[in-house]
């Protein structure tokens, strides 16, 4: 195959994914938003989680609201839970890695708190773990899913299921969903 078949076939599976992107994903996009924007006005802290390039995701949509998204503003309260490299080697080490979000959410967290997951998956453990301790803890939950949506659906309060088997498109999607929720949280706020 080549180089412009890759990239025509790539960007074809992007444009067939978005197409297929309904009303009930739209709503349930749009009902995250608000419950964030709604947590952080009320004082509550978003926490992240995700592994591989779902941490990588994470990182990217907490950093849009601690720092800015479209317009300078006040930075709003968010933590990724895979940034800290002490943190993670240190739950890995002495405890397991399944641990590695739930020690942090227990240790971090307060009711009312929002914890969002992004697993391409649904099935990855140390999120289902971080998932059930923020249930535990009254945190709210949301989830961005692919492929099913795994165990976690069943977990998560909201989810944001990506209709697709694919990594790859399910990622590009949680980024650009992560996007319009900083949008829908600005405006929410008034902060746009």
């Amino acid at each position: 195959m080549d180089t412009n078949k890759i990239i025509d076939s790539n960007i074809s599976e992007h444009y067939e994914l978005i197409n297929k992107l309904d009303n009930k994903i739209k709503k349930d996009i749009a009902a995250a938003g608000k419950l964030i924007a709604q947590s952080i006005a009320s004082g509550s802290t978003i926490f992240w989680c995700g592994n591989g390039g779902s941490a990588s995701d994470s990182l990217h949509i907490s950093a849009e609201l601690v720092g800015r998204f479209k317009n300078n503003r006040r930075p709003l309260r968010s933590i990724t839970l895979n940034s800290d490299v002490a943190v993670l080697t240190c739950i890995s080490n002495d405890f397991e890695y399944a641990e590695i979000f739930s020690r942090q959410i227990e240790g971090l967290a307060d009711p009312n708190d929002v914890l969002v997951g992004i697993s391409t998956s649904g099935k990855s453990t140390n999120i289902i773990n971080a998932f059930q301790k923020a249930k535990d803890m009254n945190l709210k939950t949301i989830a961005f899913l692919g492929k099913g949506g795994g165990d976690l659906i069943s977990i998560a309060q909201k989810s944001i299921l990506v209709p697709s088997n694919s990594t790859a498109r399910i990622q590009e999607c949680h980024i650009m969903i992560g996007h319009i929720i900083c949008e829908i949280i600005e405006t929410e706020l008034g902060l746009n």
